[in-house]
């Protein structure tokens, strides 16, 4: 099931929405090219802290 910035796995929710938003794409990504979802959202997470790292992104939202 594709997910989008209203309907995202939980485990994305305490990421600020810049980093949420890349995950999204990046976890809506691997679905299409057939991973699991529970595979997808552990590699789009880490992806997205990556991204967010390497773009001078917060990470988390204040107080998580």
């Amino acid at each position: 099931m594709p997910w989008n910035k209203e309907n995202y796995p939980d485990s994305l929710k305490n990421f600020t929405a810049p980093v949420r938003s890349k995950a999204i794409d990046i976890a809506n990504a691997l679905l299409s090219d057939g991973y699991d979802e529970g595979r997808a959202i552990s590699i789009a997470t880490a992806e997205a802290k990556e991204w967010g790292e390497n773009h001078d992104k917060q990470i988390r939202k204040k107080g998580h």
